[in-house]
């Protein structure tokens, strides 16, 4: 076990260069100048020089990338064009407000997309199955920014039992352990977790379904096994494939929503990126791609390695 982690924590490191290399790069091929937003209309020709020199853009691209990654191997990941405030200090803020949303919205999710998924798998072709199936594609199918507003308008607008926006009262962003900040994070983290519901119950439902058609069940129920213990094989055996998509779940959750976060006015990592892809703020948007992308590639080594220890078929491959 310690020598398969130890091969999946070697093989992060090229994917992480090649992760840094793309954020980069696709931000830099994108059109028009970031320097447009802050620089005065009426900027001589030796102003905008002094500014492309001050925020390193006079370099080639193989440098300004060498550059940029050596200052993050410093865990500097520079200073916003827009605010001139650090990266760091920026999207650690609005990450942290987006693994709050994420956190809870996958307490939601996978319980009840688990729950659902297996009773659906275990009475397959039943009217219980058809309706858990039924209700998973509707979940898959529907915007959830659109969601997002009808729950806003039944229960902030109709019934004002729940706040419509913000992460606290008078809409701040910072966030304490109460129930006043609670309920900012009800709606929003139900909207979230819709989609997951529907992706892991659909999953599960297959698994569930095909495993329970396996000689290897037969041969349990032949040997007087009683239906919790094979039960418990049953669930054994779907574990391994279940835990990698809550994985890629939760990893897309981390991502946050740019739209669902813009309808709750929520000031996570969704947010952030909106803000800074309409101010063409390069080191805000790097950055924050940057650290969403490893939160989704650290959320998959752990998923590796939790598969490996459920299934060790898994790691002799």
């Amino acid at each position: 076990m310690f020598a398969y982690m130890i091969r999946r924590l070697i093989l992060v490191l090229p994917v992480a260069f090649g992760v840094s290399l793309i954020c980069f790069l696709l931000v830099h091929i994108a059109p028009g100048d970031p320097l447009t937003a802050i620089m005065a209309i009426d900027a001589t020709a030796e102003e905008q020089a002094a500014m492309r020199a001050a925020y390193g853009l006079d370099r080639p691209l193989p440098v300004q990338f060498l550059f940029w990654l050596g200052n993050l191997m410093q865990g500097d990941l520079g200073n916003s064009i827009a605010t001139g405030r650090p990266v760091a200090s920026e999207v650690m803020r609005a990450v942290g407000n987006s693994l709050l949303l994420a956190a809870t919205a996958s307490l939601i999710a996978f319980p009840i997309g688990l729950f659902l998924g297996f009773l659906a798998g275990y009475y397959r072709d039943s009217w219980l199955d058809k309706l858990v199936t039924s209700a998973s594609i509707a979940g898959v199918s529907v915007p959830n920014y659109w969601l997002g507003m009808v729950l806003v308008i039944i229960f902030s607008v109709n019934l004002a039992w729940l706040p419509a926006m913000g992460a606290g009262p008078a809409g701040s962003s910072g966030w304490a352990w109460d129930w006043a900040h609670m309920r900012h994070l009800i709606l929003p983290a139900i909207t979230l977790s819709v989609v997951p519901i529907g992706i892991v119950s659909r999953t599960v439902r297959a698994l569930v379904g095909d495993i329970f058609h396996m000689d290897f069940v037969q041969a349990l129920y032949a040997k007087g096994m009683s239906n919790m213990d094979v039960l418990r094989h049953v669930i054994r055996n779907a574990a391994a494939t279940a835990l990698s998509v809550m994985g890629l779940q939760l990893g897309a959750l981390l991502g946050g929503s740019i739209l669902i976060e813009t309808v709750f006015n929520w000031p996570g990592s969704g947010m952030l990126l909106s803000t800074a892809i309409f101010q063409r703020d390069l080191p805000l948007l790097q950055g924050t791609i940057l650290v969403l992308a490893m939160f989704f590639v650290t959320a998959n080594l752990v998923v590796d390695i939790l598969q490996a220890a459920i299934d060790p078929r898994i790691k002799r491959s």
